[in-house]
């Protein structure tokens, strides 16, 4: 109990505002692919389209992980956060609202963006305020993505058929205006007790100049970034894919709905052990081998008996992902400061997302051109691969700051106590 107050002394307001923004950080996605099937009726777009819409995702993720740092710099941590929250609150009532496509891309395009800035922001936040307990914080806020995953992938169509698609997506931008209302106090309280959050600045034995430019040197930077973006790859084209390769075995959309629904519900079993385990384990490539084993069963149960035990699948499937935590968690574990924190966290899911940007599109070009899943699921299986030679980089026990011409040393959160 004593350890609980001590965490939360002085920082309830910035625990529930990192708590609340994580919810937010998967909306717009599972929101929308158990429907993108009716909304591409309604709408009238291609089936090549929903590959694209597949693809928005990480793309808007890399460019948000690639530009954050430098946004973050200039205007802090949490204003950065808070213009993330009303970006994704106000792309995602917008969209709802679209009856073209380009628009409902475009909008849908505005939400993902400020769910990359809350994806690359939050980690730091988390290292800068809570540093005393990571693993405490990594787990709060990673269980915060995994339910934000979940609710919305298994209400999409119940929404959907009771009050139409629009209503479905478009009642999750509440969430992303509730969200920025605690960093609205967070700065409010900050200035008015003369705390500073407006900028970010450096340690003063840092190295000067761009930030990302540290993390391209670092064998850590680039490990990171192959690890989480063939997790990214794998997670985004079976976000996208899954109801039609159920429906290919016969499937009906609520059941492909559903498997969605528990693909992500076993990010959420991963998302409580996975920061513990990093944090307790010196070298947790052990991990990553065992993730990449339910990887390959799956896999393989999906293309050659999808319907003989779905439920099966689909949860070793959703264990595969373990390396998703993993790979937050590590983005502090694996710094000293949140100035250093802020620099790999961008690194990483800028050239994490930029990889697995393509997967969701590629994955629906190989089935298209071969006309079944086979050469799909191989292109998946060759991302496994990359993800153990990345992962054997990433895990071992380094700081990125060593690979700077001067270490960083940590800073003391601001105390609002």
């Amino acid at each position: 109990m004593i350890s609980r107050v001590k965490l939360l002394h002085g920082r309830l307001l910035v625990f529930c505002a990192i708590a609340m923004s994580a919810l937010v950080l998967r909306l717009a996605v599972t929101s929308f692919s158990p429907l993108a099937s009716q909304i591409r009726e309604d709408v009238g777009f291609s089936p090549a389209i929903v590959g694209v819409f597949g693809m928005v995702p990480t793309a808007m993720f890399a460019l948000s992980g690639l530009g954050t740092p430098l946004i973050a710099k200039r205007w802090g941590l949490e204003l950065t956060a808070l213009a993330a929250m009303l970006m994704a609150g106000v792309g995602m009532l917008t969209r709802a609202l679209m009856s073209d496509t380009w628009s409902l891309l475009a909008l849908s395009a505005l939400a993902l963006a400020g769910m990359g800035i809350g994806n690359v922001v939050i980690p730091p936040l988390v290292k800068r305020y809570f540093s005393d307990r990571l693993a405490v914080m990594s787990s709060v806020y990673i269980v915060g993505v995994q339910i934000g995953t979940i609710a919305p992938a298994f209400v999409a169509v119940p929404l959907a058929e009771a009050f139409g698609w629009r209503v479905s997506i478009g009642v999750w931008a509440l969430f992303g205006f509730v969200a920025a209302v605690p960093w609205m106090f967070v700065l409010f309280r900050g200035r008015r007790r003369g705390v500073t959050v407006a900028a970010e600045t450096p340690p003063a034995d840092a190295p000067v100049g761009h930030p990302q430019g540290n993390a391209w040197r670092s064998p850590l930077g680039w490990g990171m970034a192959g690890m989480f973006g063939m997790t990214s790859m794998i997670t985004y084209s079976m976000f996208t894919w899954i109801p039609d390769i159920l429906a290919d075995a016969g499937a009906s959309e609520a059941f492909g709905g559903s498997m969605v629904g528990l693909f992500s519900f076993m990010g959420l079993v991963a998302a409580f052990g996975a920061p513990t385990l990093c944090a307790r384990v010196r070298n947790p490539f052990p991990i990553v081998v065992g993730c990449a084993v339910c990887y390959l069963v799956a896999f393989s149960g999906l293309l050659f008996a999808p319907m003989g035990a779905p439920i099966l699948w689909i949860v070793l499937l959703g264990l595969g992902p373990s390396t998703f935590p993993m790979s937050l968690t590590l983005i502090n574990l694996r710094t000293r400061s949140h100035v250093g924190s802020s620099t790999l966290s961008g690194f990483t899911q800028g050239i994490g997302y930029a990889a697995a940007c393509l997967g969701p599109l590629l994955f629906g070009v190989f089935h298209e051109a071969s006309e079944g899943w086979a050469m799909s699921f191989g292109f998946l299986t060759l991302g496994v691969v990359v993800l153990l030679v990345a992962a054997f980089q990433a895990c071992k026990p380094r700081m990125l700051e060593d690979s700077w011409p001067a270490a960083s040393e940590p800073e003391a959160a601001p105390r609002y106590a």
